[in-house]
């Protein structure tokens, strides 16, 4: 005789109950800062201290690049490196300046495999790109080499872009731009020693392009330096037709840029 058989059990967990797990958990796993360690009241975030180490990027700014400026230069005013060289995505923004707390968060979640910093950092960027989110159709994130991957495990520019989805509604496509050319690291490079490094680097394949074609593009990425990759990553995504590509980041080298 067959054994009888039963419905699956369901996986839905009543608001209430959900709530009552949730105390519970934080009772066993308090909430933590993920910059020093320290107790949180709820995650995620950041504690007082290491919310005062940051420094936030606020207006004025380079309307195009998003570089702050020592005065108020007026609306839409651009900075000389904007006017020398525009770049070919239409906007640049940065939650943070790359320095202090910011530098420890960025390294926990691109080298310390802590994935739980994401929603954090993408709480800032929300903040920071609420007037590119605004009209959005698709974030990008900067891809990684598949052997870097590999080694890596993750790409911490998908995981920001994934939690800003999250947070603002915007669909996320990690896989529409692909990084074809295994590069050397960008670290201690010139600008134009990262141009030459990253030329033929970043591609959308001709099959994925309608999956950008006449969209608005937010590209994603942890950090700004000098902008080459964000510059290597719009031009392809331009190629693909994307009508506009803005970028966002949890933090830039203000005084590189």
């Amino acid at each position: 005789m067959d054994a009888p058989t039963h419905p699956p059990r369901s996986r839905f967990v009543p608001p209430a109950r959900r709530g009552v797990l949730a105390r519970l958990a934080d009772v066993v796993y308090p909430p933590a800062c993920p910059s020093c360690g320290g107790a949180l009241a709820e995650a995620p975030g950041l504690c007082a201290a290491c919310w005062r180490g940051l420094t936030f990027l606020e207006r004025p700014w380079c309307e195009r690049l998003g570089t702050p400026f020592p005065v108020d230069m007026g609306a839409g005013a651009l900075s000389p490196a904007a006017i020398a060289a525009p770049p070919p995505f239409a906007r640049a923004r940065a939650a943070v300046a790359y320095e202090g707390g910011a530098r420890t968060l960025v390294h926990k979640l691109k080298y310390g495999d802590r994935l739980d910093v994401a929603p954090t950092l993408a709480r800032m960027m929300l903040r920071a790109g609420r007037e590119l989110l605004a009209d959005a159709d698709l974030l990008v994130p900067v891809p990684l080499h598949p052997g870097r991957l590999w080694r890596r495990r993750f790409n911490q520019a998908a995981a920001l872009a994934q939690a800003l989805s999250r947070a603002s509604g915007v669909p996320t496509d990690p896989l529409v731009l692909r990084r074809v050319k295994a590069t050397r690291t960008q670290v201690g490079l010139t600008r134009p020693q990262r141009t030459r490094n990253l030329a033929g680097a970043l591609v959308v394949p001709k099959p994925l392009r309608p999956r950008v074609a006449g969209l608005h593009v937010v590209l994603v990425d942890d950090v700004l330096t000098t902008g080459s990759t964000a510059e290597a990553a719009a031009r392809a995504l331009r190629r693909a037709r994307a009508a506009r590509v803005d970028v966002l980041a949890f933090a830039r080298v203000v005084a590189e840029a």
